[in-house]
């Protein structure tokens, strides 16, 4: 079995969905977003959608989803 890190959060299902889609083309295996509420309501209980791959592709993973990030913030 696969051990899964989180890399980041996001506060957004879309933003989650583009990162995912391209750690994937980029060749990562990040896992699917989970759901476990109503669709566009927080529970306050966690800090955004995570975005986790498996743990040996995490240190190389992070830094592309966090430049990802950075450009779709501009």
């Amino acid at each position: 079995m696969t051990d899964y890190k989180t890399i980041l959060y996001v506060e957004k299902e879309s933003i989650a969905r583009i990162l995912i889609t391209a750690l994937r083309a980029h060749g990562f295996t990040p896992r699917d977003i989970a759901y476990g509420g109503l669709p566009g309501i927080r529970t306050g209980l966690s800090e955004g959608i995570a975005i986790d791959v498996p743990e040996d592709q995490a240190s190389d993973a992070r830094p592309l989803a966090e430049a990802l990030l950075a450009d779709m913030d501009r």
